[in-house]
């Protein structure tokens, strides 16, 4: 006999929502352009969200620790980069924010992730962290900035993208100062990245972050920094 609709596993209930959403054509471009061995189903993001919050409200995950325990379940069994994504989604939740029992999995999704996408998928949860339990997760991101995986390192400086006049510009300062001569890509974007974010509240402290540092900036980092400023990066 087979399982009925509510004792099925909840990735394969998530799956078979998601399936009228998928756009043809969708899934292999997005593999692509992600570059990514693990597959996606082709659903939009738009689709993908509205489709999670669905999913949620079906499953009845309302407190903080059911949406916790959905999430980490979601994200153990994926299949498709859609999951993923998903599981991000159902932590976004107004009361998920700031809780230190979901560390572990955002750590997870860093660790396991490893790629932009989902890297960059984190900042507004690890803001979020930072702003509720600054000691805490200032220390981490402290030791984040010189650790020795990459995608740690770029969290620590983009954590705080969203946070505006609650930034703090010691922690973004040291995190930058730790990355500043590293080669990679993905470091130096993130780089220029947080200061151009960062200027849009405070363009003067950039602008003399900058001007301490130009020396040691890459261009990728300069141009970036730099972008809205009205300055030129040469």
């Amino acid at each position: 006999m087979s399982p009925t609709p509510a004792s099925r596993a909840p990735i394969d209930r998530l799956t078979t929502m998601l399936l009228p959403g998928i756009k043809e054509g969708r899934a292999a471009s997005a593999q692509a352009y992600m570059k990514t061995s693990q597959p996606f189903l082709g659903v939009p993001m738009p689709v993908l969200r509205a489709t999670t919050r669905e999913f949620v409200r079906i499953l009845g995950a309302v407190s903080a620790s059911e949406r916790l325990e959905l999430a980490t379940g979601i994200w153990d069994e994926a299949t498709h980069r859609e999951h993923w994504y998903a599981a991000q989604e159902i932590c976004a939740a107004a009361s998920c924010c700031g809780r230190l029992e979901f560390l572990p999995l955002y750590e997870r999704m860093i660790l396991e992730g490893a790629w932009w996408d989902i890297v960059d998928g984190c900042v507004k949860n690890y803001g979020k962290l930072l702003l509720a339990h600054p000691g805490v997760v200032g220390l981490l991101m402290r030791q984040w900035s010189d650790d020795g995986f990459m995608w740690k390192r770029r969290q620590s400086m983009i954590c705080q993208l969203h946070l505006a006049d609650a930034t703090d510009t010691t922690l973004l300062d040291a995190t930058l100062l730790a990355n500043l001569d590293d080669p990679e890509f993905f470091i130096r974007k993130a780089v220029g990245w947080a200061l151009r974010q960062y200027g849009r509240t405070d363009p003067a402290w950039v602008r003399a972050w900058v001007h301490a540092h130009r020396g040691q900036l890459s261009p990728l980092s300069l141009r970036e920094a730099l972008k809205h400023l009205g300055e030129t990066h040469r």
